[in-house]
């Protein structure tokens, strides 16, 4: 049986994830749409991007527009792959394959 990845699992992460997978590849959200999409503090959503950071599943990039800061956010390609081996483990799991 396949094992979820715990890194993804967590249900922040999962939300994280899911949300940005429905971004094309090379497109990224501005942190605070993807906090209001959310409904999650900057505190909490950045706590869960820094553990999506360091396995490389996201990319955080900062910088600026007119003089104002911007950060935009991301799935990597690895992430990408991650979130798909994620959900074919859960279907898995669920007794969804045929």
């Amino acid at each position: 049986m396949s094992e979820l990845d715990p890194v993804i699992h967590a249900q922040a992460r999962l939300r994280i994830v899911s949300a940005l997978a429905t971004l094309d590849p090379e497109e990224a959200i501005t942190f605070p749409r993807l906090q209001e999409l959310l409904d999650m503090t900057a505190g909490n959503l950045s706590t869960h991007l820094r553990k999506l950071e360091d396995p490389g599943y996201v990319e955080v990039a900062k910088t600026h527009e007119a003089r104002t800061p911007v950060t935009y956010i991301s799935l990597t390609r690895r992430g990408r792959r991650a979130f798909e081996d994620y959900t074919e483990s859960l279907r898995d799991l669920l007794g969804g394959r045929s």
